[in-house]
């Protein structure tokens, strides 16, 4: 059975593609000041055409979002939730919902029309989820206050957990390692989590986010790497 994963992130796209559960391809694409401007829309469609699969898993990390609680039914309202925390194209986006039952909330997103629509002409399963939730759903969560962090290129997302209620949980497009510092541990003095007695937990681009590392570690007394992506090995798409 072949398998095509993708993961949509900032600026970029991640494949994978697995036969019979292994990884026999991963290539990432990234847009910088020299790409055309349908650099990412161009790599897709090379991806989407290599070979036939038998089934699509999308990952969107695209900081087009809101989280509510599980159950929540207004799902027309989801492009208006959308909007408090980004701009939102009606014409331009598909409103797509991604459920967690094991922390009982949910994931309204927005994805791009564009590529919804050239990956669905395929006419093959495909299964779309949100970052979040996958991330959520790979957090084994022991202690009463913990900041889980899943580190991307120019890009993080993090959980705010305090005896397994999520507290908060926000995407960050930012394209400086000292602004996520900044923006975790500001995180923390909002919410009341104290330093000492809160666990921190990092996953993804670890080592390629070396500089955020080193700096958290100067302030924080419980830090986790739990995964660092390595090739084939990329923590939101395995």
């Amino acid at each position: 059975m072949n398998v095509l994963n993708l993961l949509f992130t900032k600026d970029g796209l991640i494949s994978q593609i697995a036969k019979n559960k292994s990884i026999v391809e991963e290539k990432s694409y990234f847009v910088d000041e020299e790409t055309p401007e349908n650099f990412i829309s161009q790599k897709l469609d090379e991806v989407l055409g290599k070979q036939k699969f038998d089934e699509i898993q999308v990952i969107s990390a695209l900081n087009h979002f809101t989280l509510m609680p599980e159950g929540f039914p207004e799902h027309d309202a989801g492009f208006d939730l959308i909007s408090f925390n980004a701009p939102v194209d009606k014409e331009n986006e598909e409103l797509m919902l991604s459920v967690n039952k094991k922390f009982k909330v949910q994931f309204y997103y927005t994805f791009p029309k564009n590529f919804y629509q050239k990956i669905k002409s395929l006419d093959i399963p495909v299964h779309f989820n949100f970052s979040g939730e996958r991330f959520l759903n790979s957090i084994n969560n022991k202690n009463n206050k913990e900041i889980h962090i899943n580190l991307y290129h120019h890009q993080c997302e993090f959980f705010a957990i305090d005896d397994k209620k999520i507290i908060l949980y926000n995407n960050l497009d930012v394209n400086s390692e000292v602004d996520f510092l900044y923006f975790v541990m500001f995180t923390l003095s909002k919410i009341g989590f104290g330093i000492n007695e809160t666990s921190f937990f990092a996953y993804g681009e670890t080592t390629e986010n070396e500089t955020f590392i080193s700096e958290l570690q100067k302030f924080v007394k419980n830090l986790k790497i739990v995964f660092d992506n390595i090739p084939n090995k990329n923590f939101i798409l395995n």
